[in-house]
């Protein structure tokens, strides 16, 4: 018999650049499902900002629905894909297990048992909060990867950018750079195994070059260091902000590949033998390096969820991997 079901609170958009936590009941747990109590949960910056702010485009609110989300574009949403949590209840041999699961920023919620992935032994909770923008990274690396000896221009030095770099990096002979204007992303550029530039000071002449700043400005640059014939893969999410793409220039001359990325559909040369549970499966398991846990520098509880939406879309600079603890 399973034990009884407590209400949940939820963090919910409620109009641009708002936020507000709002109790969220929760059904008899059904057969076949479990009950998660949150761990952590993680703020997938250029996407969760967008929505945020209300930027997502009418063409897309398909598309950019969360597995679980409550609402619908632009609000109220209850929106989110990062969550870690144990699960309390459902079938005998998972309840205790920490598991990651593409959910919304709620306190407990329940979903079918099939939607969640346990963690693998030595991964700590609060890193599996790293496992989204790890999977988008692999995509990445399988839409364009990286050869033996390349040189690897990674321009933008978020999270995601700084994964694809420490991916790139354990190629052999890959010579990875990683391009930002703040300065104070070296050290971490090259924990992961990667030296760093600014952009004025950036080497030219990559074979591959992967964009993730989500500025025009950044893209603008990665262009700039493409080698003859190379590929530009662009990572970056704009919303409904207009991006300039300099395709004057060098762009014909240099016979270029602009390429894009998303997470959404596994990649094409993997489509046929991976699915997305396997593609999670394999970021949580290459999670176990604790170097990763200099990318979580921000860390804040459930109840400040709301005032850590606004201070990210606002600009703020300073956060890589935003970290939401909640209380067991």
């Amino acid at each position: 018999m399973q034990s009884p079901h407590p209400n949940a609170r939820a963090c919910w958009v409620v109009g641009p650049s708002r936020a507000e936590i709002r109790p969220e009941p929760l059904a008899p747990l059904r057969e076949g499902e479990v009950r998660v109590r949150s761990l952590h949960s993680g703020i997938s910056r250029g996407t969760e900002t967008l929505v945020f702010r209300g930027e997502v485009p009418p063409s897309e609110t398909e598309r950019m629905r969360a597995p679980f989300q409550g609402g619908e574009f632009p609000a109220p949403v209850k929106y989110g894909y990062v969550n870690v949590g144990v699960i309390e209840a459902g079938p005998p041999g998972l309840i205790g297990r920490t598991v990651f699961c593409l959910h919304p920023h709620q306190t407990v919620y329940q979903v079918p048992a099939a939607a969640v992935t346990p963690l693998p032994d030595g991964l700590p909770p609060a890193r599996a909060v790293l496992a989204a923008y790890l999977e988008t990274a692999i995509n990445a690396m399988w839409d364009a990867p990286p050869r033996v000896g390349d040189r690897v221009s990674v321009v933008g030095a978020g999270p995601l950018g700084l994964l694809v770099a420490w991916l790139a990096a354990r190629v052999p002979g890959c010579r990875v750079q990683v391009v930002d204007t703040q300065a104070a992303r070296a050290d971490i550029a090259q924990a992961l195994g990667a030296s760093f530039a600014l952009p004025a000071q950036a080497s030219e002449g990559a074979d591959l070059v992967v964009h993730a700043s989500g500025q025009s400005a950044g893209l603008a640059t990665a262009l700039r260091l493409a080698g003859f014939e190379a590929t530009v893969l662009e990572l970056s999410w704009y919303g409904t902000r207009r991006v300039e793409v300099p395709l004057g220039e060098g762009f014909h001359a240099q016979r270029l590949t602009l390429r894009s990325s998303q997470v959404g559909q596994v990649a094409a040369a993997q489509r046929a033998r991976w699915s997305h549970g396997q593609r999670l499966a394999l970021a949580l398991s290459l999670l176990t390096d604790p170097a990763l846990d200099r990318l979580i520098t921000h860390h804040a509880p459930f109840e400040d969820l709301p005032q850590v939406l606004q201070r990210l879309a606002a600009g703020d600079t300073e956060t890589l991997c935003q970290r939401i603890d909640y209380t067991t």
